[in-house]
């Protein structure tokens, strides 16, 4: 059980799996910069949490919910996490509700496992806090303007588990892993802070700026 001053962000999980370096740079070093595809994101994110509240019938949905696990140090946010009727019951009873959590991506679905993880997460936050199960959720993708359904089976349960220790390993460890450069560092919002082909040996991007300012 971790304390609150130990709670590392959902978000987190999805710079790690993409790239432990980002993930250091963002939650280590707090560096961040902001490019085209980071700010669609962000602007999609900002509107769904806006929403609110909404009722639909034997759907009840939340926008904008906090999160957190202290089983797994995490903590943040559902862009939306809706709550299905279980069954029809009399009005004198509690009806039973499960959570659904849907996360917003302003692309599309991603070779990784990234996305399912962060969602994953998602949920297994939401079951400590609500001590139900939660079987599924869904990605919402922008460009494609569909859900897709994720099933939380016991792989990816696994997965998102390992992650999460691996996270606090890191971010415990305090250091930057050392760039090494591929493609996906094109598209990566950090890489003029990275230079991941520049940087080679020199794993810390304050360290750099220090040395290029001395020189």
């Amino acid at each position: 059980m971790y304390i609150e001053d130990d709670l590392l962000p959902i978000s987190a999980l999805q710079h790690l799996i993409f790239c432990e370096r980002q993930c250091a740079l963002i939650h280590i070093e707090q560096a961040w910069a902001e490019n085209l595809f980071t700010a669609e994101g962000r602007i999609m994110h900002e509107r769904v949490h806006d929403e609110g509240r909404a009722s639909r019938g034997d759907i009840r949905v939340e926008y904008a919910m906090p999160l957190r696990s202290l089983r797994l140090g995490l903590i943040g946010k559902a862009d939306v996490v809706e709550f299905h009727r279980l069954n029809d019951v009399p009005e004198s009873e509690t009806a039973q509700w499960i959570p659904f959590p849907v996360e917003y991506k302003r692309g599309k679905p991603k070779k990784n496992n990234s996305d399912r993880v962060q969602l994953c997460a998602q949920a297994l936050c939401l079951e400590e806090m609500l001590e139900v199960t939660v079987a599924e959720g869904a990605l919402f993708y922008g460009k494609q303007r569909r859900r897709e359904n994720v099933c939380f089976d016991g792989s990816l349960r696994n997965q998102t588990e390992e992650m999460t220790l691996r996270l606090h390993a890191l971010i415990e460890s305090g250091q930057t892993p050392k760039p090494a450069y591929s493609k996906r560092c094109d598209s990566c919002s950090l890489a003029g802070m990275c230079l991941p082909k520049t940087l080679g040996k020199r794993n810390s991007v304050k360290r750099y700026l220090i040395g290029a300012a001395k020189e």
